[in-house]
């Protein structure tokens, strides 16, 4: 008994971290105020799985783009640097706005953002699919980059409020939906451009999947006032609130930053590269056996890239919440490494080519999980979703390597020298991770 003759408080974080009796029943809690507590620990799952559907609704705006590029580049006519240029400018437009996006999240709550991010997923499709000149191709790219910045700032920042608890595990369930959402249309989107052209590939998915996004959104919902998070003690967690500015005062966000871009940059190159890189490898054709599945090693790769690039995300979320997060990055880093390097040894194997993309992508997607998690860890829970969308900026930066990599692999170097760049730069970023970022933030929980 406590000394005013109450019984013993537990905190349960399924119970959304409401302080409550042992002995939760009619006899000590009102049965309105039960139903209350039931509600808000199924509510926080729900709005997990909003975000995830709403996540997987605009993957294909990214990871369904290496799809159209042929295709547009055979029937237009346009250079595949300036049709790759589209993709460079919806990444930084999805990255550069979410700031603003997700400032908007935490001042009005996900709802209203959700519902006009629909409406914007769906008619940058639409345009590409009326595109006739590159100007009107890279408008379809700004639009897109609005909507899909908007749903990633609404759902990830969503997430990190709701699951103090397990942030790692929540941000990487709800970036799952963005890594992996495309796997299942790789290729009927493959058919419907072989069969009814790239532009009526274009208008339908972009219809389905904002329609999609529109209705999801309705429900999104932001913690109330009585949302007590029982967040579990860490290393280095923040003991109160940062604002955006000053989180940008600190050296710690911009060696995250320096990290971000590191490990972004060989991914993002992948995303968008990988049917040219395919083509100039001579293994996009050939026929692969892995597991009794023969395909062709192209869609092959694309469809593991997509169910990896998706694992990695809660995966690696939930590995950060119990081993740490720089030592999960740094372990995240070197794999994402190595099997670049490897990729340039044996990248002309068409089976070692689906193996060796899988596993880069399969480390490559923790950065979606870790990076907003360590935000909120470090700068609090009243910000996240601007917080997270300043340090998510990173990803635009490292877009602006998809074009230069086009031009190195045309050159005399060829994919080898972009494989070794970018292989160079996620092993520095895993030094990084332990060596400057592990007692930068030590530093920082004593002041």
């Amino acid at each position: 008994m406590n000394s005013d003759g109450s019984g013993p408080q537990l905190r349960d974080p399924d119970a959304v971290g409401l302080v409550r009796p042992a002995v939760l029943d009619a006899t000590v809690v009102p049965a309105g105020l039960t139903d209350t507590l039931a509600t808000l620990r199924r509510g926080r799952w729900w709005q997990l799985i909003l975000g995830i559907i709403c996540m997987s609704m605009i993957a294909n705006l990214q990871y369904g783009w290496t799809l159209f590029v042929k295709p547009m580049h055979d029937q237009r006519g346009w250079p595949l640097s300036s049709i790759q240029i589209a993709f460079t400018i919806f990444v930084l437009v999805e990255t550069w706005l979410v700031p603003f996006e997700g400032y908007l999240v935490d001042r009005i709550g996900p709802q209203l953002v959700g519902v006009a991010a629909g409406l914007m997923v769906a008619l940058a499709w639409v345009i590409n699919s009326m595109a006739t000149s590159l100007p009107m191709l890279y408008l379809g790219a700004i639009v897109g980059g609005i909507g899909a910045g908007a749903v990633y700032g609404a759902c990830v920042g969503n997430a990190l409020k709701w699951f103090p608890d397990r942030r790692g595990l929540a941000a990487g369930l709800t970036a799952m939906g963005f890594g992996a959402g495309s796997a299942l249309t790789v290729f009927p989107i493959a058919n419907m451009i072989r069969s009814q052209g790239y532009e009526t590939t274009f208008l339908k998915f972009g219809l389905l999947q904002g329609g999609v996004v529109f209705i999801v959104g309705w429900f999104l919902r932001a913690p109330s006032a009585q949302f007590m998070p029982a967040q579990k003690p860490g290393r280095f967690n923040s003991a109160r609130e940062y604002t955006p500015l000053e989180m940008l005062r600190g050296p710690v966000f911009w060696v995250l930053f320096v990290m971000f871009i590191f490990s972004a940059s060989g991914g993002l190159i992948a995303t968008a590269q990988l049917t040219p890189m395919a083509t100039d490898l001579d293994v996009a054709n050939a026929h692969v056996s892995i597991a009794g599945l023969t395909l062709l090693a192209l869609p092959f790769a694309l469809s593991m890239n997509r169910v990896f690039n998706g694992i990695s995300r809660p995966f690696f979320g939930w590995m950060s919440d119990k081993l740490g997060r720089e030592r999960t990055l740094f372990i995240a880093f070197i794999i994402e490494g190595v099997a670049i390097l490897f990729l340039a040894q044996f990248g002309r194997n068409p089976a070692a080519f689906v193996g060796l993309t899988a596993l880069v992508f399969f480390a490559y997607g923790e950065i979606y999980s870790i990076f907003p998690a360590i935000c909120a860890d470090i700068y609090g829970r009243q910000y996240a979703s601007a917080n997270a969308g300043l340090l998510y900026t990173a990803k635009g930066v490292a877009s602006l390597l998809v074009p230069l990599s086009s031009v190195i692999a045309a050159s005399s170097i060829g994919w080898d020298g972009v494989f070794i760049v970018t292989a160079g730069m996620n092993i520095v970023a895993a030094l990084l991770a332990i060596f400057v970022l592990t007692p930068l933030r030590a530093r920082a929980s004593r002041a």
